[in-house]
């Protein structure tokens, strides 16, 4: 395994995310930095969950061929990436919301072998399926939240 490093200027990994992150918010992704991408990479994915929520983990974002950049800037898809279907239904961000309480946000970030071929509603389950034996590296960011009252 490679040194993938995945941070944000907008919140430090196991600190509060942004309010403008959220569905509080504006409900935009905040940005994130890649370092380290191992040699051997074609492409990166990305899984945004939420293990916390009430009827099991709730899957915030999924995107996949992500080109090898060094940073998804805020509010925006690189060129080239597919957003699969989150659990809101939606092919985009969805911030975090959590019903009460203060929930964690897993940002998985994954250095892949290839380019994926998947449909544009996919799901993670079919993301993490189709990622098997790909798995170059694999960096993780934990955001909290917690809604205002």
């Amino acid at each position: 395994m490679s040194n993938l490093k995945l941070s944000s200027p907008a919140f430090e990994n196991n600190k509060l995310i942004p309010f403008q992150y959220t569905c509080q918010g504006p409900n935009i992704n905040p940005p994130l930095v890649i370092e380290g991408i191992p040699g051997q990479a074609k492409t990166l994915a990305l899984i945004v969950d939420d293990p916390d929520a009430p009827l099991g983990t709730w899957v915030h974002w999924v995107m996949w061929n992500i080109p090898l950049i060094a940073e998804i800037e805020e509010n925006s898809v690189p060129e080239g990436s597919v957003q699969g279907k989150s659990d809101s239904g939606d092919n985009m961000y969805q911030g975090p919301c959590p019903p009460s309480g203060t929930h964690r946000y897993y940002f998985k970030l994954y250095a892949l072998d290839a380019t994926l071929d998947l449909a544009k509603n996919s799901k993670k389950k079919d993301l993490e399926s189709a990622m098997k034996g790909h798995i170059l590296a694999k960096a993780e960011l934990i955001g909290l939240y917690a809604k205002r009252q």
